[in-house]
């Protein structure tokens, strides 16, 4: 029998769920649990989706999928889901058959999960965001879902790279990280891929980050 990282046989995973935005989304105690203030991610992309070309929505790190479900559930946009954590995938898949929109869920790294011409109006990013000194703190909380590293952007540095290699032209990115100071940190990489940050919103939980190409400018009345 299997164990994950905190000695949890795999078999015995405790099954849960809870309302977000309309959707019952099933997860346990092998992944994370879906944090509330996540919404809001959903609710910005969603608002997003009237002003970005036709086309998908790309969530990255996508866990048991709830932000990118909310996010096209009644849109009729397609989502592709990319998790490594296999799962995470499956509950995402289980969790998909709520919404009519077509869903996908690749099960794999950032690095391979995407062929090089697919681009996507719209891309969600929801990596581990903790540093690795710190995950203790959250005993609770599945190691691999949390730790982003020596200073906590590990993950989110390579979501930025995946997100500019596949963002089509005229599209947006919504990025979570834990703080504003955080967003800060991260701006060498997101210039380096050639975007820009175009908004930071901080959240009870967390912050949110919107981004765009640098080719396309700024949107005007920047908040």
């Amino acid at each position: 029998m299997g164990h994950d990282l905190r000695g949890v046989p795999m078999t015995t995973a405790a099954a849960s769920s809870l309302d977000f935005d309309g959707l019952t989304i099933e997860y346990d105690d092998r992944v994370l649990v879906p944090r509330p203030w996540t919404v809001r991610q959903s609710h910005w992309a969603r608002e997003l989706l009237a002003d970005v070309p036709e086309g998908p929505v790309l969530e990255l790190c996508s866990g048991v999928g709830h932000i990118g479900l909310a996010t096209v559930a009644g849109t009729g946009r397609m989502l592709v889901m990319v998790d490594r954590d296999e799962h995470a995938a499956e509950l995402s898949r289980r969790n998909a058959v709520q919404v009519a929109e077509t869903c996908e869920v690749r099960c794999a790294a950032l690095e391979t999960a995407l062929g090089p011409q697919e681009r996507f109006p719209m891309v969600l990013a929801d990596p581990p965001w903790v540093p690795t000194a710190e995950v203790v703190r959250f005993p609770e909380d599945p190691v691999p879902a949390i730790d982003g590293g020596h200073d906590g952007l590990g993950p989110a540095r390579a979501c930025v790279r995946a997100g500019a290699a596949h963002l089509a032209p005229g599209g947006q990115m919504i990025l979570q990280l834990g703080d504003a100071a955080q967003a800060r940190r991260l701006e060498p990489a997101v210039e380096e891929f050639g975007l820009v940050v175009v908004d930071v919103r901080e959240e009870p939980g967390g912050a949110l980050v919107r981004l765009r190409r640098v080719e396309d400018g700024l949107v005007p009345g920047r908040t």
